[in-house]
């Protein structure tokens, strides 16, 4: 399977709509890419330029160091699977999956083959007989799935396919696409809204937002150090809690504990902190809000002093007042303009602007 290699991309549609703002990604051979942000940061759009549905505005695309921004979609040899799987209804599932093959001209003997490999693999064989109308979601998705695998492409292109089962279903077929992905050893991209798929699912995770590549990397990088507070901010549930505070030589208050974030500086800075990094302790108390309870662990909202966060536990709060404590070096300082993620390169704001004021109590 060869990588896939974008620079400097853009895309701009009709009256200045910027769909993609000079992306440059390398999508390594047999790589799984997962490509997540919210309705309308440019994902589905990063597919169709390398599908070939669309041309980019500038930039150029490699596939296996072979430039094919020019390159027909026909003659691309790369399989895309739609969000509303785009089966044949007049066709059995045997002749939507035959179909690109007779068209190949292939013989009948190497179609059966084929098609049969791929049904057992997929363990569909018992519904090649049946209309899609006559399948399930979870069914019609993995014969959506078999259609693009019986090509044998380059690479497998995958457009939110599993946005239309319902939460149980999406669970199990998230599984057994991770398998099938380690099986046919396939580069591939893949493309949702839903954070868990991308996590789960991926080698590296490519964030964008806005048609801008904010962060590309291991799910656990961009978890435990997300490049900017966009990131922090997608990646996680729940979600990350911010909240502007000033340092002093890096350290700032909280509900009257001084802590050190390590990044020695003076400024305004955002902090920001994951729900399930508070652990019980005696170090600070707050006032509980709101609970809500998320099987064995429980969301709380807790007050201190004039700044309310939430927090992830195990065990329900006994009482109005909670005790929580968090390890320094949980906590994340974004720049307040840019968003920047400053414990990721402390060196390129020590020289920012300094505060002046009483050292902190």
């Amino acid at each position: 399977m060869p990588s896939i290699h974008l620079e400097n991309v853009s895309k701009q549609f009709a009256r200045g709509i910027v769909a993609l703002d000079n992306l440059s990604l390398e999508i390594g051979d047999r790589e799984v890419l997962t490509v997540v942000g919210p309705s309308g940061c440019g994902k589905s759009t990063l597919l169709r330029l390398i599908a070939g549905l669309d041309s980019p505005t500038s930039g150029r695309i490699r596939l296996g160091g072979t430039a094919i921004e020019t390159v027909p979609a026909r003659e691309r040899n790369v399989a895309m699977v739609f969000q509303s799987y785009a089966l044949y209804p007049h066709m059995t599932c045997y002749e939507n999956l035959a179909l690109n093959l007779r068209l190949k001209k292939l013989a009948a003997s190497e179609v059966d083959h084929r098609v049969r490999e791929t049904a057992a693999m997929l363990e569909i064989g018992d519904l090649l007989g049946k209309k899609p109308r006559e399948l399930s979601g979870g069914q019609r998705q993995r014969v959506a799935v078999g259609r693009a695998l019986i090509r044998k492409p380059h690479a497998f292109l995958l457009d939110e396919p599993l946005s239309n089962l319902d939460a149980l279903l999406r669970e199990r077929v998230r599984h057994e696409l991770r398998e099938l992905f380690r099986k046919v050893q396939a580069t591939v991209v893949y493309v949702t809204h839903d954070q868990t798929e991308a996590l789960s699912l991926a080698d590296r995770v490519a964030v964008l937002d806005r048609g801008r590549l904010q962060q590309v990397g291991t799910p656990e990088e961009l978890y435990r150090m997300p490049a900017n507070r966009f990131v922090a901010s997608f990646i996680g549930s729940p979600s990350m809690n911010f909240f502007e505070t000033d340092l002093q030589d890096g350290s700032f208050l909280l509900a009257g504990i001084v802590y050190d974030t390590g990044v020695r500086m003076s400024r305004r800075v955002t902090i920001g902190i994951r729900p399930e990094a508070w652990e019980p302790g005696s170090e600070m108390k707050g006032r509980v809000c709101w609970i809500e309870t998320l099987g064995p662990q429980f969301l709380i909202g807790v007050q201190f002093d004039h700044t309310t966060l939430t927090a992830l536990i195990r065990s329900r709060p006994a009482a109005d007042t909670i005790d929580l404590s968090i390890d320094p070096a949980q906590i994340h300082v974004f720049d307040i303009d840019s968003g920047k993620n400053i414990r990721s390169d402390p060196r390129e704001y020590s020289a920012g602007r300094q505060l002046q004021g009483p050292p902190l109590r």
